[in-house]
């Protein structure tokens, strides 16, 4: 039996997929993606089977979320999915038809938050100055 396990990062989430032959389930956190509870998350984490269309129905894929937020979740766990599909069957096609969709299918949004600098409440707010 073919297992393969990817992962994908977005802000501070992190999803681990295990992708392994079967009849086409997902589920996020044991949650079958179809009955996933938010509708923008769960269209998010469907695209990547929405483009790869007939090859989803011979594999399940588990995916594992944790960290970040809700939005930040079901980018990570979209990436974790696309890579799953496209290492499980090694089509280049598929690889192609992503990264002309949405290149952070394949690849992590690397882009955090800046740090909080001394002299202010934030990362670019500053005490004003006076000059009198």
């Amino acid at each position: 039996m073919k297992v393969v396990v990817t992962s994908g990062k977005r802000k501070t989430a992190i999803a681990r997929a295990v992708a392994r032959e079967g009849v086409g389930r997902v589920r996020i956190n044991k949650i079958p993606i179809e009955i996933f509870p938010m509708e923008l998350p769960r269209r998010i984490m469907l695209e990547p089977l929405k483009i790869a269309g007939e090859l989803v129905k011979k594999v399940d894929i588990d995916v594992k979320v944790s960290g970040g937020g809700v939005m930040g979740q079901a980018e990570a766990a979209r990436t974790a999915i696309a890579r799953a599909l496209v290492e499980f069957f090694g089509d280049e096609e598929l690889k192609k038809s992503f990264l002309e969709y949405d290149r952070t299918l394949l690849v992590n949004d690397v882009r955090r938050k800046l740090p909080k600098i001394q002299g202010g409440r934030g990362a670019r707010k500053r005490r004003q100055t006076s000059y009198r």
